[in-house]
């Protein structure tokens, strides 16, 4: 008996970790997605500057967004046992939350925030802090946040302290992920990149934000029906 705890407390403590790293990268993702003001603004300098002054402008949002996914983390594991034990209606919350936000994205146009070039680039870390600030400046993304962790479950009791680190990195590349992605393919791109694309790319990304959201009000649903 002892040797097969031994055996499998490993490959459990594998999965564990991969499911952190994989939960943690979907929400940075999908809370960096969405075309907001900043999201906008790295299409802008991706377009006009170049490749690398959009990336460098979603790094600005990464960091402002791991900010508030500190401070909504580590504020839910100051209520965990509410948490806990009520996990299906926060689920079901955040499941609602995020839906409702991918109708919003679905619904917004991100056009009417452009704004006329400019002919100065300035430097990497002017375009830096610009997109940290922009970001920084809306607290609302905290109930983005809220939305996510409650959905997948991200904030648990007893976590390790190499787990919960291994959580909050995994945000940060996944939202590096996407400016990566992003501005490499408009970088291909911008040649054909016009207005109407920005506006197809953020109904895109709202109908996968919704869908994010179905699937996880039936799993919820489904799951508590097991019970």
């Amino acid at each position: 008996m002892s040797f097969f705890c031994i055996t499998f407390a490993p490959m459990i403590q594998i999965g564990t970790i991969l499911s952190i790293i994989f939960k943690g990268m979907l929400i940075g993702i999908i809370a960096s997605a969405p075309m907001g003001p900043v999201g906008v603004l790295c299409l802008q300098r991706t377009i006009n500057k170049g490749r690398w002054y959009g990336f460098v402008t979603g790094c600005g949002a990464a960091l402002s967004d791991l900010i508030y996914a500190l401070l909504t983390g580590y504020g839910m594991s100051f209520v965990f046992d509410y948490v806990s034990n009520n996990i299906f209606y926060l689920q079901l919350f955040g499941s609602i939350l995020l839906l409702l936000f991918g109708i919003y994205t679905f619904n917004s146009n991100p056009v009417k925030a452009l704004r006329a070039p400019s002919g100065n680039k300035g430097s990497y870390l002017h375009n830096f802090l610009t997109a940290f600030l922009v970001t920084l400046s809306n607290p609302l993304i905290i109930l983005l946040f809220i939305g996510l962790f409650a959905r997948f479950s991200f904030v648990e009791q007893g976590e390790l302290v190499s787990e919960t680190v291994t959580g909050y990195l995994s945000i940060v590349c996944g939202a590096l992920l996407w400016w990566f992605v992003l501005t490499r393919v408009v970088s291909k791109v911008r040649a054909q990149f016009n207005l109407r694309g920005i506006w197809m790319l953020n109904r895109l990304i709202g109908v996968i934000v919704m869908i994010v959201a179905v699937v996880g009000l039936v799993i919820t649903c489904l799951g508590e029906s097991l019970y």
